[in-house]
């Protein structure tokens, strides 16, 4: 491999509202085997490259409905098989990248479904023999409002094939719009699991806003190394479902390059992408079954279950594939139609009720718990300046680059 040249781009040092850029030290080797995929401490401390002996998700398809995904990095290619736009300003194919934070769709769907390149090298998603829905909308830059984009993009997903339906992103509100009724309603009787991130504390979010709110959404919360609830990129609510890594994460970037980041929008594409593995696993099993199993093969972290914090627990990508869990007749987690006929009046007013206290995180009981173990960097030896960059959007957030990320490209070149 040629030697890595690796450099902040201004590109993205301001795509957030309100960004704060600080500046972060992190040890690389500039000459070995690569980086980036030594980086995905998640494949192993989580079973998903043990699952990977079973299935690798080829003949499932999971819709990433977010800022467009970049089908043309080199970690992706072949990965993008059909998309659209809702947003009024991408390509109609959804490829194309839009918004405050363009990156973003990118970074999710090649922790979902990434396939590396050159053998080992590029970031390897939890389906990599998956393929993606491309669906491209925009967080406040465009006339359509956020909200009808993404029910349209719901829909648009399950009448064009979807499986699992990924959503990185967060209303900030517990309650949700009657399209989203419809939308999520018409995804729950096609038979499609919806993935949904709980937002970040850092970016404000303290306790999970729609769709993470939504009955029969599986809802992702996020961890540290250690497996303890991440303090800044992880809210809480009685509706998480399990946990999954949010910190120390490495997504690819539209174009070319990574970027390392942290926040529950990364958390969320993992899951979906164990959620196609399920799919793949056992093809014949309903949605709410395929979330009964990573519900039920968890490993929980306190004895309260579900946990306000944990949920069910810390995903398990083996046992979620391969574990003997029996059938269940409903969604553990509800479904939207009977919320609608309990929760809904006749004017379409929303009867909102209460998700419970805040928490703030802490590290378990280790005799009450089975956190992942935390395992050092390998191989890092040079000290390489980089940007951490935070911020968060108001109404409709993508909430994990509102949280931190810090750019790493990787060149044969310097960049300017």
């Amino acid at each position: 491999m040629s030697v890595l040249t690796r450099r902040v781009t201004r590109a993205l040092a301001g795509v957030l509202m309100g960004a704060l850029a600080l500046p972060l030290a992190m040890s690389a080797s500039v000459a070995h085997a690569d980086e980036v995929r030594e980086r995905q401490y998640w494949l192993e401390e989580f079973r998903i490259s043990e699952a990977w002996s079973i299935t690798r998700g080829a003949g499932v398809t999971i819709a990433i409905i977010d800022t467009g995904v970049d089908g043309n990095h080199e970690d992706l290619r072949g990965a993008v098989v059909g998309g659209t736009d809702v947003s009024g300003i991408g390509s109609p194919d959804g490829q194309t990248p839009v918004g405050s934070s363009p990156a973003h769709g990118t970074m999710v769907a090649s922790l979902a479904a990434g396939r590396g390149h050159d053998g080992g090298d590029g970031v390897i998603g939890s389906a990599p023999g998956a393929s993606v829905l491309s669906v491209s909308m925009s967080f406040g830059n465009t006339i359509i409002p956020a909200d009808e984009q993404i029910a349209e993009a719901v829909i648009w997903a399950v009448d064009n094939g979807a499986d699992v339906i990924s959503l990185s992103l967060t209303r900030n509100t517990r309650e949700w719009p009657v399209s989203w009724d419809r939308a999520f309603g018409y995804a729950e009787d096609n038979d499609v699991v919806v993935v949904a991130a709980a937002g970040n504390r850092s970016a404000g979010t303290e306790v999970v806003g729609a769709p993470a709110t939504m009955p029969g959404v599986l809802t992702v919360g996020g961890v540290d190394r250690a497996g303890v609830a991440s303090a800044r990129a992880s809210s809480q609510g009685i509706t998480i479902g399990v946990m999954a890594p949010s910190e120390n994460l490495v997504g690819a970037l539209p174009g070319e390059g990574y970027a390392l980041w942290a926040g529950t929008s990364g958390a969320t594409p993992i899951v979906s992408g164990i959620a196609a593995l399920v799919r793949a696993a056992h093809p014949e099993l309903d949605a709410a079954n395929v979330v009964n199993r990573i519900l039920a093969t968890a490993r929980p972290v306190t004895p309260t279950i579900p946990d306000p914090l944990y949920g069910f627990g810390l995903i398990d990508a083996y046992d979620a594939v391969a574990g003997d869990v029996p059938l269940v007749q409903s969604n553990p987690l509800g479904t939207i139609d009977e919320w609608v006929q309990i929760y809904r009046r006749g004017n379409d007013e929303q009867v909102v009720y209460p998700l419970g206290p805040v928490a703030t995180p802490e590290a378990p009981d280790a005799a009450k718990s089975q956190p992942v173990t935390a395992t050092p960097e390998a191989g890092l030896t040079r000290e390489i300046p980089l940007l951490m960059v935070g911020g968060g959007l108001a109404l409709v957030a993508i909430v994990a680059i509102a949280a931190t990320f810090s750019v790493l490209r990787v060149r044969t070149e310097p960049l300017d």
